[in-house]
């Protein structure tokens, strides 16, 4: 075979990757656009959900009040909300494409072994993002509206009027965060799969990681205490979770070592 026939034998393949890949991005885009379309008319709907902290927060008979400074805000807070929703509902979709894609080129074992962590993502993320709306938020919400106060005190009245923006940012925010940072295990366990870090070296940096989880907690939530502990503490306590996740593995992997052992002898 001359050279210029290799050359355009290697180019078949990597051409229909590219195009397999092309084809999945645009499934992923169009289940993206019919969720939006979808998320959209409900906008409203799905953002009186998201309020729900802060009207938790206000108290019983207590009529809270969001407001918008810019005209076009009300309207662009709708968008991000039906693009919040969308990115949700059309995930089952988009991580169906992706594993379709990556699937073809694991080997059996490999499939087996990836499969549970694609399967837990969805599930620590909830957890995560159910912890923040749930638990962290109306407290957190209650602390900053504890800074009201009336005239009769200070001289001046003391109201807050959050914006509709910045509300939406900041509950984007933490659902988000509190649900990638609930992710830890996944990342930590597809390392040590992949040789990167070991259990030993895990245990050996826990003091680090605790300094870490506090630090990523002063990052992704408001600046109070309870927030940033609400976030460190699972944090801390997923990390421990993880080393005795890998110490199975390692156990389930030497057995299955010996029983290849046994078999070869």
């Amino acid at each position: 075979m001359s050279d210029d026939a290799e050359i355009d034998a290697s180019k078949a393949p990597l051409l229909d990757h590219l195009i397999e890949l092309r084809s999945r991005l645009l499934k992923s885009l169009v289940a993206f656009g019919i969720c939006f379309a979808i998320a959209f008319t409900q906008s409203a709907r799905i953002f009186g959900f998201l309020v729900q902290p802060l009207v938790k927060a206000y108290g019983d008979g207590v009529v809270g009040k969001l407001i918008y400074t810019k005209l076009y805000e009300a309207f662009f807070v709708e968008v991000k909300v039906a693009a919040f929703a969308a990115i949700c509902m059309a995930f089952p979709i988009i991580a169906n494409q992706l594993w379709a894609f990556v699937a073809p080129g694991l080997y059996k074992r490999e499939k087996r072994a990836f499969l549970p962590f694609l399967l837990a993502t969805p599930i620590l993320f909830t957890m995560g993002a159910s912890l923040a709306y749930f638990v962290v938020m109306p407290v957190a919400f209650s602390f900053f509206l504890g800074f009201q106060s009336s005239s009769e005190i200070t001289g001046i009245s003391q109201e807050a009027l959050p914006a509709m923006g910045e509300y939406l940012d900041l509950v984007m925010n933490m659902i988000l965060g509190f649900g990638v940072a609930f992710l830890l295990p996944v990342l930590l366990m597809l390392l040590e799969r992949a040789g990167i870090v070991s259990r030993a070296q895990l245990i050996a940096g826990r003091r680090y990681a605790i300094v870490a989880a506090f630090a990523i907690s002063a990052v992704l939530t408001p600046p109070d205490i309870w927030s940033q502990f609400a976030l460190a503490i699972p944090l801390i306590l997923l990390y421990e979770i993880s080393i005795i996740g890998i110490w199975f593995t390692e156990r389930r992997r030497a057995r299955a070592a010996e029983q290849g052992d046994a078999a070869a002898a």
